[in-house]
């Protein structure tokens, strides 16, 4: 059968129907099985991401034809996300490394660093930044790319997901300018100050874990799973976020599916809830001083769950 396909497009379009027929499930880096499909067979045939139209209509080698259908069949066998089979994932308009030492990078936070986080820094002056919690890396790596004039760090408590980090930081040519560290959270940042802290931490439930697709099982658990309400990072950031900020600085943090638990929670912080261009995604953004205004209450909320 596979033998009547000749072209790109017959090979993109093969490759969609399949991942749809075998109930795939997408939500790393694509959400639908066509873009799959696009970056699977263009990274096979060594084409750039955004290859002309034009070319969709030129025929494959033998060779090629053989590629291209193994990873698609992979694909389908082994439900592994398309990042980790190819090796590469793009994020905020630019390509990272990507394997199973860390999630594939995906965030709506890709939105606010090619936006240069409007309007909320609008008015701020920012020299120096933190992704917590980084995994690959691909937050702060995006945010000193975008921003020639920030310091960066990159913190993770993995070794694996730091040596990725690493290499993202090399590949993207900004070492210059980042640093990367191990760190518990703030563990090991202390006396670190920052403008702005954004951190996309682990904030999946036990419970929503165990009913994830397997192509979530590919990834690392330490970088999803965040005990029974999705809170337990996002409420130790909350509380220790004031002494890593300067007087003017911001948190952005995301919390997903966890932000109703979040509200619970802490009804009375006033939780900027950021709309992005598909809506709200579960990311708020804090001042300093709302922090400390309401220190008690969160400090109250995560010792709680010590």
């Amino acid at each position: 059968m596979t033998q009547e396909l000749a072209t790109i497009i017959d090979f993109i379009r093969y490759g969609a129907s399949r991942f749809g027929a075998a109930g795939l499930t997408f939500g790393h880096s694509y959400d639908n099985a066509l873009d799959e499909a696009t970056h699977l067979v263009l990274h096979a045939l060594h084409l750039p991401h955004d290859l002309s139209p034009a070319y969709g209509q030129a025929h494959l080698t033998a060779a090629e034809r053989q590629s291209v259908l193994a990873l698609i069949d992979r694909r389908v066998d082994e439900h592994k996300p398309v990042a980790y089979l190819t090796g590469e994932a793009w994020f905020a308009g630019l390509k990272f490394k990507s394997d199973t030492r860390a999630l594939v990078p995906r965030s709506p936070i890709a939105e606010l660093i090619q936006s240069n986080f409007t309007p909320w820094l609008d008015e701020r002056h920012v020299e120096r930044a933190l992704d917590l919690c980084t995994g690959s890396g691909c937050i702060g790596i995006a945010m000193a790319a975008h921003n020639p004039d920030w310091q960066v760090d990159l913190a993770d408590i993995s070794d694996d997901a730091l040596a990725l980090a690493r290499e993202n930081v090399e590949f993207q040519d900004v070492g210059e300018r980042v640093r990367v560290l191990k760190s518990d959270l703030f563990g090991s940042l202390k006396g670190e100050r920052y403008d702005l802290i954004v951190s996309n931490p682990p904030y999946v439930t036990e419970q929503e874990f165990a009913a994830l697709p397997p192509e979530y099982g590919h990834e690392p658990k330490l970088g999803l799973t965040a005990g029974e309400d999705g809170l337990d990072f996002a409420l130790r950031i909350l509380a220790a976020a004031p002494d890593h900020l300067n007087e003017d600085g911001v948190l952005i943090v995301e919390v997903g599916e966890s932000e109703r638990a979040l509200v619970a929670t802490l009804p009375n912080v006033p939780f900027n809830w950021i709309e992005f261009n598909v809506g709200q995604m579960g990311v708020f953004l804090l001042d300093r001083r709302d922090l400390v205004e309401h220190a008690a209450a969160i400090h109250k909320a995560a010792s709680a769950r010590k």
